[in-house]
């Protein structure tokens, strides 16, 4: 994963696996080990409309069983975006 990312030129890896990416070992590529709540914090924070349509459109993929908005910002929470789905319900 840290070869593709520095392939790449990312400056993150998104991933709950914090202990097999310390961020001293990251360093010298200036790449950042975040969690996938932190990263869907920062797309929030560049443009939460956008963040909001993805999750809409999520919803209206979702046909059998039909789902809504809050079923899915329900599973986002569910799997560990805690924060996010907060910011997200806050507008």
């Amino acid at each position: 994963m840290l070869a593709a990312a520095i392939k790449v030129g990312a400056t993150a890896i998104v991933t709950l696996n914090f202990k097999d990416f310390p961020a001293d070992y990251l360093a010298p590529w200036d790449i950042e080990v975040k969690s996938p709540d932190d990263f869907v914090l920062d797309q929030i924070d560049l443009d939460g409309r956008v963040v909001w349509a993805c999750v809409q459109q999520i919803a209206d993929s979702r046909t059998s069983p039909p789902e809504t908005v809050d079923d899915v910002l329900d599973a986002l929470e569910a799997a560990g975006l805690v924060e996010a789905v907060a910011a997200l319900r806050a507008g």
